[in-house]
């Protein structure tokens, strides 16, 4: 049987503690902020904090601040009167009514405006509000999860963010460490999202993944935390055509295309005054190009081998390009052929013809 997609895997001893301190902060009805990078599991922290609340029974309702507009983020949290704005036709109750008995997460929290921080900070200090257009109380019983990925006491300091609130938020403040920090817990959370996509395949068993394949995922700095490990894990158990095998390729990116679109979205690639522009030529492949071209400009430009005739010279010397390519991509051969100007076949020929890599499957083969 496979978990909902809110199970929370690892072993780590600093995710386990992050975890204990949700679980013990959970029975209070105190305001809980949940701080992580992108992609930590911040949702799935403040849905333990209201399953193993006494609240559980009552509504769970979540508000991504960072998705709604500027304009609409206090009718959407506070509820309007009608005529309170154009277009609002008739009165709408607010998420917070909408919460009232259970809990309600603000995901993105630094994303209110001020008039909304000082909205929000009532309602935590006294537990009323007023709805857009209108100056009745309404009361209201509801305990505030907050999350947020940036710095609130530094935005704070900067008056941006309102010390008060932030003061009223941190009862108790849950930092969730980036998946860097807990490589441990990598080849469980992928063996556990392979699973459930197998399973939404109908795959009668998982097979796993090789092992070349779990280095490369350990290896990876995963900047999108367990986000972007889901999203990997997952696409390459689709991608595998044979359920009997385990795993032998990933994707880290599925945007990475020679055919990739390179129009106005694209900006130009660099330029003397600015040099080389953000997007593409800050991403890791290209990380690995630089780091290669650095080494191979150090290679020697003669014959590597004291009495080699010419061709076994050039055979050397393309043995080595080829050695360095593929231990600065981490053997993936995709990248590898990137890092040579190669097509992926020409890259598969030329080491067939040198004699390296046959024994073992490619983590970034097509």
């Amino acid at each position: 049987m496979v978990d909902k997609p809110t199970h929370m895997v690892g072993s780590a001893g600093l995710f386990l503690d992050a975890v204990e301190r949700a679980s013990a902060a959970a029975a209070l009805n105190r305001p809980v902020l949940v701080v992580g990078e992108r992609g930590t599991g911040k949702e799935m922290v403040a849905e333990r904090l209201h399953r193993l609340s006494p609240r559980w029974e009552e509504p769970l309702i979540a508000v991504n601040c960072a998705a709604l507009p500027e304009t609409l983020i206090d009718a959407e949290l506070f509820g309007y009167e009608a005529g309170a704005f154009t277009g609002a036709a008739r009165a709408r109750a607010g998420r917070f009514e909408d919460a009232d008995g259970g809990t309600l997460f603000l995901d993105e929290v630094g994303m209110l405006t001020a008039a909304g921080q000082e909205r929000l900070l009532r309602v935590v200090e006294y537990g009323e509000l007023t709805r857009l257009g209108s100056t009745r109380l309404v009361q209201v019983d509801v305990r505030v999860v907050a999350a947020t990925n940036e710095d609130l006491p530094r935005l704070a300091e900067q008056g941006r963010f309102r010390a008060d609130l932030l003061d009223r938020l941190s009862f108790e403040v849950i930092t969730l460490p980036p998946l860097r920090a807990r490589r441990e817990d990598i080849p469980a959370l992928a063996d556990y999202f392979g699973r459930r996509m197998a399973s939404e395949l109908g795959w009668p068993r998982f097979p796993g993944f090789q092992a070349q394949v779990m280095e490369f995922l350990e290896g990876h700095g995963w900047p999108g935390n367990i986000r972007e490990l889901k999203n990997v894990a997952e696409r390459a158990v689709y991608r595998w055509a044979d359920h009997e095998r385990p795993i032998g390729t990933v994707d880290l990116d599925p945007f990475d295309s020679p055919f990739r679109p390179k129009g106005a979205f694209a900006g130009p690639e660099s330029s003397p005054e600015t040099g080389p522009a953000a997007g593409p030529e800050s991403s890791p492949v290209r990380a690995i190009g630089r780091a290669f071209e650095e080494s191979v400009s150090s290679l020697p430009r003669a014959a590597p081998g004291k009495g080699l005739g010419f061709r076994a010279a050039i055979a050397a010397y393309e043995r080595q390009l080829l050695s360095d390519a593929l231990e600065k991509a981490r053997h993936n051969q995709r990248r590898a052929a990137q890092l040579l100007a190669l097509s992926y076949d020409q890259l598969r020929h030329a080491m067939k013809k040198h004699g390296l890599g046959e024994e073992r499957e490619d983590p970034g083969r097509p």
